[in-house]
């Protein structure tokens, strides 16, 4: 009796420090106790210690009034109640602590962003702080973004080998202190926009209020250059059926298929090689938005039956807001002309 007295005093000590831990002290009294399966029923009742429910609390659970950024609505963790109850806030509104957040100039009011914006501001961010050396974000607003995209599984704040080179060279550059030769930067920066590293091409207009200029980076247009060859092809490919029924038919009956798919080294070469040289030569067709208003613009590069066009710099006029700019070959960066 002395024993099960103690253990049950014990319960009673143990029973501030957790449901779980009184369970287990419980289990135990029962256990050192001698009560089993091959002994008789207790005769007696036995009194078990009772537990005041406002002294029981979760060890492992949050924090008292810890908000909780759920998929509609804000949710927040009560300790006396043990309970997450709603704040009122919807799937709008900002949770500033567990998420980055924008300040609406007209109500004064948090703002709630998509990931793909948030991404936006992040390359911009680090693009502006690499290329031209300014900082757009406080280093604080920018670590709460960083840790927003990484919650969200955006793979934008995951960087390559590749791109965190590209990133130190740029800025190394603006330094004064160089660490790679222009060709093996230029030849980094090819590869980067042949991945379709976000880096390396900004595919959206960005407008510099400084300076006044707008830039972005445009695409060439495989689908119309590969169109440019389609006239000499047909041609050649008459021609070669013409000649394959006037001297081949009478020696050898073809499908007029297998005698296209025969024919298909010499037309392709015929129409790649008078093409480049006579008709289109030094040809390149590039799209994209324009710098200032967005609008979708079309540019060529090479000439025309002679007719030169442009080189490795073309300057055109937007047909939608009439906005001059330039446009390089190389690089397909196109820019507006300073004002």
């Amino acid at each position: 009796s002395l024993l099960r007295n103690s253990l049950y005093a014990f319960i009673v000590k143990m029973a501030p420090f957790g449901m779980k831990h009184a369970i287990l002290s419980t289990a135990l009294a029962l256990s050192m106790s001698g009560t089993n399966a091959f002994s008789p029923a207790l005769t007696k009742p036995v009194s078990v210690a009772r537990i005041d429910s406002s002294k029981v609390f979760m060890v492992d659970g949050p924090e008292d009034g810890k908000a909780l950024a759920s998929g509609r609505k804000e949710i927040k963790f009560d300790a006396k109640s043990g309970r997450f109850f709603e704040t009122g806030k919807d799937a709008e509104d900002c949770v500033p602590d567990d998420e980055y957040c924008v300040v609406d100039k007209d109500s004064g009011n948090l703002v709630r962003l998509t990931v793909e914006e948030k991404e936006r501001i992040f390359l911009d961010a680090l693009q502006s702080y690499y290329v031209t050396g300014r900082q757009l974000l406080a280093d604080d607003e920018f670590d709460l973004l960083k840790e927003d995209l990484q919650w969200n599984g955006s793979s934008l704040v995951q960087l390559n080998r590749k791109e965190a080179t590209y990133l130190a060279a740029m800025q190394a550059y603006l330094k004064g202190e160089p660490i790679m030769m222009d060709s093996d930067f230029d030849k980094l920066k090819a590869e980067l926009k042949e991945e379709g590293s976000k880096f390396a091409v900004s595919t959206e207009p960005k407008c510099y209020i400084d300076t006044g200029i707008c830039t972005v980076t445009m695409k060439e247009d495989f689908f119309r250059g590969n169109l440019l060859y389609l006239p000499v092809g047909a041609i050649i490919t008459i021609f070669w059926l013409g000649f394959g029924f006037e001297i081949i038919e009478p020696i050898v009956r073809l499908n007029p298929l297998f005698l296209i798919a025969l024919g298909t080294p010499l037309i392709y070469n015929g129409a790649k090689t008078i093409t480049d040289n006579f008709i289109f030569p030094n040809n390149k067709v590039v799209y994209g938005p324009c710098p200032a208003c967005e609008a979708e613009q079309r540019i060529y590069f090479g000439d025309i039956l002679g007719v030169e066009g442009f080189k490795d710099v073309s300057e055109t006029k937007c047909s939608n807001c009439k906005t001059v700019f330039k446009v390089q070959r190389n690089t397909l960066r196109a820019s507006t002309i300073p004002k």
